[in-house]
């Protein structure tokens, strides 16, 4: 290691990859706009936060929590422009007030960087 590849390191740090946590609030940050499927929730996240990265195992993780939550509900839909079908993830509709309570703390993480806490 050279001294100017710690500054360097600084100047343009690796991406930041989500944990479970914040892949389960980003996901219903996402959701909470419109329903989507996991090749999407990836690729956005990277489109509107390029310091952030989410893994197929923490998404699909994430996914299956909420799930089995009841929180959201997966269902087969064919995509425009896409060859095969795709698992389109959305919203239950009594999820909504935790969705957007838990959604808040993910917008809170990206704008401030720091840690939100729940005022529950």
């Amino acid at each position: 290691m050279k001294i100017h590849e710690i500054y360097e390191f600084f100047q343009n740090p690796p991406p930041t990859y989500l944990c479970q946590e914040l892949a389960v609030c980003y996901v219903l940050s996402v959701l909470l706009e419109a329903e989507s499927y996991g090749t999407e929730l990836i690729q956005r996240l990277e489109t509107e936060h390029p310091i952030y990265r989410l893994s197929d195992t923490v998404l699909y993780s994430a996914l299956k929590f909420l799930e089995d939550e009841k929180a959201i509900t997966g269902y087969w839909r064919k995509v425009e422009g896409r060859g095969r079908p795709r698992r389109m993830y959305q919203i239950n509709p009594d999820w909504l007030p935790q969705a957007q309570d838990l959604a808040s703390l993910w917008r809170g993480y990206v704008s401030s960087g720091k840690r939100v806490t729940n005022n529950q």
